[in-house]
């Protein structure tokens, strides 16, 4: 008999998705700013006290509707991690704006805190820390050095939803911070993701750029006798079709999130002392942190041993992968003539890391399988 095929990720339901969904279709409203984006926004505002939520297509699109409301302009500097994904830089350059990209500490991965004074100047606008696998960059330092020089935070949280930095909700520290619902998240719909702010100053013109750059919300509540394009935007809301499986989703976190708190625990208990054995690396999570539970991963010694374990799990059904490649070396950074000093750990990170499987519907069986794989891997 074939051996059983374990995914990287598998998108699966929770609860009552599919009857949300029944549900906006039979309100006969199925795009944005429906019954169950309100119930969403409403989640999200109240379990995090936001002063606003707002869902959009993606953690991408509430990325650039961030860059919009700062007015980013060409020869502005924007400071993040030079190992995240490209949306990361992508949704700042759109507007002309300049990536700065800086290393990441060697224990969580995240943006290294003690790199970022050396890299502001007069022209930077926005830090971007990245809250990588779940776990919680140096948020106060982060915080403080903005403070000190008069720069917007906005946390990149895509993988931070639930997590904690000295017991306060990632996504709470930034003026802004951009959630992702994509099929590999800890919440999913799909595809989609959410906007956080956290200063009221700007939500009202969040509404209007997160609707095409037009005053429909005045208009619809009557404040306005005409529907007019009057500031830049795009079209950047979730459809409440995908807001109903998500708000599904919403109503399932905490088996969610203790189910991935199980996994990766598992993971972490059986295999510590192989990894111990053989100079290979686990997550760290600090003592002050509390993990979302998005990633788990292995850093192995050098980057053969990586492929080569990546190939035996393959050839095994277990379907493993890397993760980024430094975007301060990309073609794109060279291209546009970026700094593209190298990032050591980045790059180290880049050529060792392997994420091993991680969806809250993992049972016991399948991660034994996994882990007995592993540790019969013979040619680190």
């Amino acid at each position: 008999m074939k051996d059983k095929i374990i995914p990287f990720n598998s998108a699966n339901e929770i609860g009552d998705e599919l009857k949300y969904i029944g549900k906006a279709i039979k309100n006969s409203h199925i795009s944005a700013d429906g019954v169950f984006t309100e119930k969403c926004n409403h989640f999200f505002e109240n379990f995090f006290s936001l002063k606003k939520s707002f869902l959009t297509t993606s953690c991408t699109s509430a990325l650039e509707a961030v860059a919009l409301l700062l007015n980013l302009k060409p020869g502005d500097e924007i400071i993040l991690p030079s190992y995240t994904f490209v949306s990361t830089a992508n949704a700042f350059i759109l507007n002309g704006a300049k990536p700065i990209f800086i290393d990441i500490r060697a224990d969580t991965l995240n943006l290294n805190e003690k790199l970022l004074e050396s890299h502001i100047t007069n022209k930077t606008k926005a830090i971007i820390p990245v809250h990588y696998a779940g776990v919680a960059c140096e948020m106060d330092e982060i915080i403080k050095i903005a403070n000190d020089n008069n720069i917007i935070v906005i946390e990149d949280n895509a993988h931070g939803l639930f997590g904690k930095y000295k017991d306060k909700y990632l996504g709470t520290f930034g003026t802004f911070s951009t959630q992702s619902f994509h099929e590999t998240k800890n919440l999913t719909c799909g595809e989609g993701g959410a906007l956080f702010i956290n200063d009221k100053k700007y939500i009202d013109r969040a509404e209007i750029i997160l609707d095409k750059g037009t005053n429909r919300k005045e208009f619809l509540s009557g404040l306005q006798d005409k529907y007019s394009w009057v500031d830049h935007g795009s079209s950047y809301r979730l459809a409440d079709l995908l807001a109903a499986f998500l708000y599904g989703q919403i109503r399932g976190y905490t088996e969610i999130q203790s189910k991935r708190k199980k996994i990766f625990n598992y993971y972490f208990k059986n295999l510590t002392d192989w990894a111990m054995n053989n100079g290979v690396s686990l997550p760290t999570v600090p003592s002050h942190c509390q993990s979302s539970y998005h990633i788990f991963y292995l850093i192995m010694p050098n980057k053969p041993s990586r492929d080569k374990l990546i190939n035996w799990l393959q050839n095994s059904n277990v379907k493993a992968v890397f993760h980024y490649i430094p975007l301060n070396s990309s073609k794109m950074s060279i291209k546009n003539g970026w700094d593209t000093s190298e990032c050591p750990v980045s790059v180290r990170i880049s050529e060792t890391i392997i994420r091993l499987p991680f969806y809250h519907s993992l049972e016991n069986k399948d991660l034994d399988i996994i882990i007995n794989k592993i540790i019969d891997f013979k040619s680190i």
